[in-house]
Protein backbone atom coordinates (compact mmCIF):
# COMPACT_ATOMS: atom_id res chain seq x y z
CA UNK A 1 0.00 0.00 0.00
CA UNK A 2 1.38 3.30 -1.28
CA UNK A 3 -0.10 6.22 1.00
CA UNK A 4 0.40 10.34 -0.17
CA UNK A 5 0.18 12.85 2.38
CA UNK A 6 -0.46 16.28 0.53
CA UNK A 7 0.80 19.45 2.25
CA UNK A 8 2.11 17.47 5.32
CA UNK A 9 4.73 20.40 6.01
CA UNK A 10 3.38 24.15 5.32
CA UNK A 11 4.71 26.43 3.39
CA UNK A 12 6.37 28.31 6.15
CA UNK A 13 8.22 25.87 8.17
CA UNK A 14 9.45 24.50 4.49
CA UNK A 15 10.92 27.90 4.27
CA UNK A 16 12.49 27.02 7.69
CA UNK A 17 13.62 24.00 6.71
CA UNK A 18 15.19 25.06 3.57
CA UNK A 19 17.36 27.81 5.29
CA UNK A 20 18.82 25.43 7.73
CA UNK A 21 19.97 22.93 4.74
CA UNK A 22 21.14 25.36 2.47
CA UNK A 23 23.65 26.63 4.96
CA UNK A 24 24.51 22.83 6.40
CA UNK A 25 27.38 20.67 5.72
CA UNK A 26 26.75 17.35 4.73
CA UNK A 27 28.29 13.98 4.54
CA UNK A 28 28.71 10.84 2.17
CA UNK A 29 25.47 9.12 2.51
CA UNK A 30 27.31 5.53 1.97
CA UNK A 31 27.92 6.15 6.04
CA UNK A 32 24.80 5.19 6.71
CA UNK A 33 24.06 2.51 4.83
CA UNK A 34 23.48 -0.99 5.61
CA UNK A 35 25.13 -3.78 4.11
CA UNK A 36 22.44 -4.59 0.89
CA UNK A 37 22.40 -0.68 -0.03
CA UNK A 38 26.05 0.44 0.41
CA UNK A 39 26.98 -0.49 -2.92
CA UNK A 40 23.92 1.33 -5.01
CA UNK A 41 24.17 4.21 -2.54
CA UNK A 42 25.34 7.64 -3.70
CA UNK A 43 23.81 10.40 -2.26
CA UNK A 44 25.07 13.26 0.70
CA UNK A 45 23.41 13.46 4.11
CA UNK A 46 22.81 16.10 6.69
CA UNK A 47 25.99 15.58 9.07
CA UNK A 48 24.76 13.96 12.38
CA UNK A 49 26.11 16.85 14.65
CA UNK A 50 24.17 19.39 13.16
CA UNK A 51 23.03 22.21 15.94
CA UNK A 52 19.69 22.48 14.12
CA UNK A 53 19.04 18.70 13.76
CA UNK A 54 16.31 18.81 16.90
CA UNK A 55 14.83 22.03 15.40
CA UNK A 56 14.49 20.23 11.59
CA UNK A 57 13.26 16.69 13.65
CA UNK A 58 10.46 19.05 15.79
CA UNK A 59 8.90 20.27 12.62
CA UNK A 60 9.22 16.89 10.40
CA UNK A 61 8.46 14.59 12.69
CA UNK A 62 5.74 16.66 14.75
CA UNK A 63 3.94 16.98 11.79
CA UNK A 64 3.99 13.45 10.19
CA UNK A 65 3.27 11.67 13.52
CA UNK A 66 0.05 13.85 14.24
CA UNK A 67 -1.44 13.23 10.47
CA UNK A 68 -4.26 10.74 10.60
CA UNK A 69 -3.10 8.90 7.32
CA UNK A 70 0.07 8.13 9.26
CA UNK A 71 -1.56 7.44 12.47
CA UNK A 72 -4.14 5.13 10.49
CA UNK A 73 -1.86 4.06 7.97
CA UNK A 74 1.54 3.09 9.70
CA UNK A 75 0.03 2.29 13.55
CA UNK A 76 3.46 2.74 14.61
CA UNK A 77 5.00 1.64 17.80
CA UNK A 78 8.17 3.28 16.77
CA UNK A 79 9.73 5.56 14.60
CA UNK A 80 12.95 6.54 13.61
CA UNK A 81 14.79 9.89 13.66
CA UNK A 82 14.79 10.73 9.90
CA UNK A 83 18.23 11.11 7.27
CA UNK A 84 17.94 14.49 5.11
CA UNK A 85 19.45 13.75 2.15
CA UNK A 86 20.56 15.65 -0.69
CA UNK A 87 20.67 14.92 -4.43
CA UNK A 88 23.41 16.68 -6.68
CA UNK A 89 23.73 16.05 -10.34
CA UNK A 90 25.43 12.55 -10.74
CA UNK A 91 23.55 11.32 -7.30
CA UNK A 92 21.51 8.46 -7.38
CA UNK A 93 20.21 5.61 -5.13
CA UNK A 94 20.33 2.24 -6.96
CA UNK A 95 17.54 -0.38 -6.66
CA UNK A 96 17.18 -1.59 -2.88
CA UNK A 97 15.32 -2.89 -0.23
CA UNK A 98 15.73 -1.17 2.96
CA UNK A 99 17.29 -3.18 5.72
CA UNK A 100 14.87 -4.82 7.93
CA UNK A 101 16.48 -3.90 11.36
CA UNK A 102 17.72 -0.53 11.75
CA UNK A 103 19.38 1.44 14.65
CA UNK A 104 22.47 1.55 16.77
CA UNK A 105 21.74 -0.12 20.43
CA UNK A 106 18.14 1.09 20.29
CA UNK A 107 16.63 -1.34 17.64
CA UNK A 108 14.02 -1.56 15.56
CA UNK A 109 11.92 -3.36 12.60
CA UNK A 110 11.42 -1.09 10.05
CA UNK A 111 8.02 -1.75 8.35
CA UNK A 112 7.21 1.56 6.64
CA UNK A 113 9.28 3.77 4.83
CA UNK A 114 8.78 7.64 4.44
CA UNK A 115 9.89 10.01 2.34
CA UNK A 116 9.27 13.95 2.53
CA UNK A 117 9.79 15.83 -0.40
CA UNK A 118 11.35 19.51 0.72
CA UNK A 119 12.07 21.06 -2.57
CA UNK A 120 10.13 21.65 -5.27
CA UNK A 121 10.36 19.33 -8.39
CA UNK A 122 11.00 22.20 -11.00
CA UNK A 123 14.38 22.25 -8.75
CA UNK A 124 15.59 19.65 -10.02
CA UNK A 125 15.85 17.35 -13.20
CA UNK A 126 15.74 13.33 -12.54
CA UNK A 127 15.29 11.92 -8.43
CA UNK A 128 12.23 10.08 -9.09
CA UNK A 129 11.84 7.82 -6.59
CA UNK A 130 10.39 4.21 -8.25
CA UNK A 131 8.87 1.71 -5.82
CA UNK A 132 7.92 -1.66 -7.45
CA UNK A 133 4.58 -2.97 -6.39
CA UNK A 134 2.33 -5.54 -6.88
CA UNK A 135 0.88 -3.90 -10.05
CA UNK A 136 3.65 -2.03 -11.13
CA UNK A 137 6.45 0.41 -11.14
CA UNK A 138 5.29 3.77 -9.52
CA UNK A 139 7.31 6.60 -9.90
CA UNK A 140 6.99 9.51 -7.33
CA UNK A 141 8.31 12.78 -7.73
CA UNK A 142 6.18 15.23 -5.05
CA UNK A 143 6.18 18.88 -4.43
CA UNK A 144 7.39 20.03 -1.47
CA UNK A 145 5.58 19.45 2.28
CA UNK A 146 4.37 16.15 0.25
CA UNK A 147 5.44 13.05 1.59
CA UNK A 148 4.82 9.12 0.51
CA UNK A 149 4.90 6.02 3.16
CA UNK A 150 5.51 2.51 1.18
CA UNK A 151 6.48 -0.73 2.87
CA UNK A 152 9.88 -1.11 3.65
CA UNK A 153 10.23 -4.50 2.02
CA UNK A 154 9.60 -2.94 -1.53
CA UNK A 155 12.37 -2.67 -4.06
CA UNK A 156 12.76 1.03 -5.11
CA UNK A 157 15.54 3.33 -5.93
CA UNK A 158 15.53 7.17 -6.84
CA UNK A 159 16.97 7.88 -10.27
CA UNK A 160 20.08 10.01 -10.92
CA UNK A 161 19.46 13.60 -10.62
CA UNK A 162 20.95 15.45 -13.49
CA UNK A 163 20.86 19.17 -13.02
CA UNK A 164 19.63 21.21 -9.57
CA UNK A 165 19.64 19.73 -6.19
CA UNK A 166 16.77 17.21 -4.40
CA UNK A 167 16.45 17.49 -1.03
CA UNK A 168 14.70 14.85 1.29
CA UNK A 169 13.54 13.38 4.50
CA UNK A 170 13.21 9.99 4.83
CA UNK A 171 12.57 7.89 7.86
CA UNK A 172 10.97 4.26 9.14
CA UNK A 173 8.65 3.10 11.07
CA UNK A 174 7.57 -0.56 12.85
CA UNK A 175 4.26 -1.01 12.87
CA UNK A 176 2.05 -3.17 15.34
CA UNK A 177 0.86 -5.08 12.57
CA UNK A 178 3.76 -6.74 10.57
CA UNK A 179 1.99 -7.97 7.82
CA UNK A 180 1.32 -5.30 5.09
CA UNK A 181 -1.79 -6.74 3.27
CA UNK A 182 -3.29 -6.52 7.01
CA UNK A 183 -2.24 -2.65 7.84
CA UNK A 184 -3.49 -2.00 4.28
CA UNK A 185 -7.17 -3.72 5.47
CA UNK A 186 -7.08 -2.04 8.62
CA UNK A 187 -6.68 1.48 6.92
CA UNK A 188 -9.61 1.28 4.20
CA UNK A 189 -11.28 -0.44 7.25
CA UNK A 190 -10.54 2.18 9.29
CA UNK A 191 -11.46 5.04 6.57
CA UNK A 192 -15.08 2.94 6.35
CA UNK A 193 -15.50 3.29 10.11
CA UNK A 194 -14.99 7.56 10.63
CA UNK A 195 -17.28 7.75 7.90
CA UNK A 196 -19.93 5.65 9.58
CA UNK A 197 -19.57 7.01 12.54
CA UNK A 198 -19.95 11.41 10.75
CA UNK A 199 -22.80 9.96 9.05
CA UNK A 200 -24.50 7.58 11.15
CA UNK A 201 -23.36 7.01 14.45
CA UNK A 202 -25.69 5.28 15.84
CA UNK A 203 -26.93 2.91 13.43
CA UNK A 204 -25.77 -1.26 13.70
CA UNK A 205 -23.66 -1.25 10.75
CA UNK A 206 -21.20 1.75 12.49
CA UNK A 207 -21.18 -0.83 15.42
CA UNK A 208 -19.91 -3.83 13.53
CA UNK A 209 -17.44 -2.26 11.52
CA UNK A 210 -16.10 -0.48 13.99
CA UNK A 211 -16.05 -3.09 16.17
CA UNK A 212 -14.64 -5.53 13.82
CA UNK A 213 -11.79 -2.61 13.52
CA UNK A 214 -10.79 -3.10 17.25
CA UNK A 215 -10.91 -6.99 17.55
CA UNK A 216 -8.72 -7.22 13.88
CA UNK A 217 -6.70 -4.63 15.48
CA UNK A 218 -5.97 -6.56 18.98
CA UNK A 219 -5.87 -9.49 16.99
CA UNK A 220 -3.19 -8.59 14.75
CA UNK A 221 -1.22 -6.18 16.47
CA UNK A 222 2.42 -7.01 17.97
CA UNK A 223 3.63 -4.86 20.52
Amino acid sequence: MLLRINGLITSSQISTVREILDRSDYRDGRESAGNEAVSVKNNEELAPDNPDTARLNNIIMGRLVSHPIYQYGVLATRVAAPFYARYTPGKRYGTHIDDPIMGVGDRYRTDVSITVFLNDPDEYEGGELSITTTYGEVKEKLPAGDAILYPSGSLHQVAEVTDGVRLVAVTWAQSMIRDPAQRELLYNLSLARDELLRNNPDSNATLKVSNSYINLVRMWADI
